[in-house]
């Protein structure tokens, strides 16, 4: 066999390689697969671009390269039962005090999500962008909370979070909350209910109790 002949093998079997792993990736990196990965994450970038679905897409796919690697961390049996405590908390003192409960939940979300081994809470954006990578169903809900609990208390009206809307990301946020404290090796295919979740995921007011304090 000649060396030209030989030289020429190399190329096309490299060239098969490198088609096999782009394809691959292209699964999962591309319109397609980014749409499926992100679900509503997708439509909510696009729309942030102004409805540009290539500048969408390169950052969902910038997302993905820098955090899609990333490997949660199981929480010890103690950990999640602490965490489950804070909620039911937090949840409970919203009644009373809605802005101070925001509060504490996006300080425990922030805490929760560094301990499964995403960003740090006060790299708030990168830790999001990770979140959105894994939980795009349900990072929203944490962004509701945290710009609730940076929202100001004074000023205008439009300024400022209203009860309604702080118990609307309590509620939302909740999902989140239940994705990341419950076992990985839950049943898949179905809503993880989490630790503690006897509410249902829904606040105290939700039965027949009395509704919050207005803020």
């Amino acid at each position: 066999m000649s060396t030209g002949l030989i030289i020429a093998i190399v190329i096309v079997a490299a060239v098969v390689v490198v088609a096999a792993v782009l394809a691959v990736r292209s699964r999962g990196s591309g319109p397609h697969g980014l749409k499926r990965r992100f679900g509503p994450e997708y439509e909510r970038t696009v729309a942030q671009h102004g409805g540009d679905t290539g500048a969408a897409e390169r950052e969902l796919a910038e997302r993905v390269q820098r955090h899609g690697t990333l490997r949660e961390r199981e929480l010890e049996p103690a950990e999640r039962e602490r965490y489950a405590a804070r909620w039911t908390t937090a949840q409970q003192q919203f009644v009373d005090s809605p802005r101070e409960s925001v509060a504490e939940i996006d300080r425990l979300l922030a805490e929760l999500a560094a301990d499964r081994g995403f960003p740090a809470g006060a790299e708030y954006e990168d830790q999001v962008a990770a979140l959105s990578v894994h939980h795009a169903d349900h990072v929203d809900g944490y962004r509701r909370v945290h710009r609730a609990a940076e929202a100001p208390t004074g000023g205008s009206p439009q300024s400022r979070a209203g009860t309604e809307e702080m118990r609307a990301a309590v509620i939302e946020a909740r999902f989140l909350f239940d994705d990341l404290v419950t076992p990985s090796s839950r049943e898949s295919g179905r809503h993880r209910a989490g630790v503690g979740a006897d509410t249902g995921g829904q606040l105290p007011w939700s039965a027949d109790q009395s509704r919050p304090k207005e803020s």
